[in-house]
């Protein structure tokens, strides 16, 4: 396994291919790693394990079930299992590490 795995890379897989948004790097166990970077709108639909997003570059809004907060480069954002969110209002420039983990139905408190 390679230890070690650079936005670049993974932007420069989902560089030209229409509509796709995240490319996997890296799965380990219950882990998986992405990098995300929705170009012009962002249709997810609800998760079905936790999700921690690092925010790379880019800035804009989460919307994350009722509530709405803004975030920029260097922000960590999490996300429950099952909660609807999506990215809005986020620049053309928007790039995550997306790290999905732990049971199905998320960890519980």
């Amino acid at each position: 396994m390679e230890f070690r795995k650079r936005l670049s890379d993974g932007l420069a897989r989902l560089e030209g291919v229409t509509g796709l948004r995240s490319v996997a790097m890296l799965e380990h166990g219950t882990l998986t790693t992405k990098v995300y970077a929705p170009r012009g709108d962002d249709p997810q639909a609800p998760h079905a394990r936790d999700e921690v997003y690092v925010v790379m570059q880019g800035s804009g809004e989460l919307m994350n079930g009722a509530s709405s907060i803004s975030f920029a480069a260097g922000d960590l954002l999490f996300v429950r299992a099952g909660v609807p969110h999506r990215f809005e209002n986020f620049t053309d420039d928007l790039a995550l590490w997306v790290i999905f983990y732990g049971p199905q139905g998320g960890e519980q408190p």
